[in-house]
């Protein structure tokens, strides 16, 4: 729901890069600006204070947002970029969901799970793209929406309710990716196996 907002918001974000691209003119250096303040937001939840890791969670997401729109405005856009993107999203999850384990918001094996099936969500994404199936804006939770959940309820300070949210999304979203890909591929002719990836 909320990629497709973004799309709606697309002139707006174009606008924004262009600007962003006056002061950094690296997409890279973006990104990077989004995972520092990840990062950040790890130390916060760690220590016990939900609310300033909310609001670094946000800004997080919306310098994700902007490296994207940069990269955009300066023509460089590229498959390492978005190779180095991705991976530090995923990287960026990690931290934040071991913020929460740390600060013991909620029980280990709940946020465990809902970190295990956020990543299941985005991997079941790329390997549907590298199989020709695209998942774009197929779930409930696609990880912008577990996002704002996580933000909205650590603003909150119920932090618990968030991670049960997220995991309850991720789940229908991870069922729901994999019953795409599945039917996708059986409309398919067979061809040889690519065999399992790394």
């Amino acid at each position: 729901m909320l990629d497709r907002l973004r799309v709606s918001f697309a002139r707006t974000l174009d606008s924004i890069g262009r600007s962003a691209s006056k002061l950094m003119p690296s997409p890279t250096a973006w990104t990077a600006v989004g995972f520092i303040l990840a990062f950040l937001a790890f130390l916060y939840y760690s220590s016990g204070r939900p609310g300033f890791a909310g609001l670094l969670l946000a800004l997080s997401g919306f310098f994700d947002m902007v490296d994207g729109a940069v990269a955009r405005a300066t023509g460089k856009v590229s498959r390492r970029g978005a190779f180095l993107d991705s991976t530090l999203d995923r990287v960026s999850e990690v931290l934040v969901f071991l913020g929460i384990l740390v600060g013991d918001y909620s029980p280990a094996p709940i946020v465990l799970l809902a970190l295990s099936l956020s990543l299941l969500v985005s991997y079941t994404r790329a390997k549907g793209d590298a199989l020709g199936v695209d998942l774009a804006g197929v779930g409930i939770g696609e990880r912008s929406e577990r996002l704002v959940v996580l933000i909205v309820t650590s603003l909150l300070s119920i932090v618990a309710l968030g991670v049960l949210v997220v995991f309850v999304l991720a789940l229908a979203t991870f069922v729901q990716r994999t019953i795409s890909v599945s039917r996708g591929l059986a409309r398919r002719p067979i061809e040889s196996d690519p065999g399992p990836t790394a």
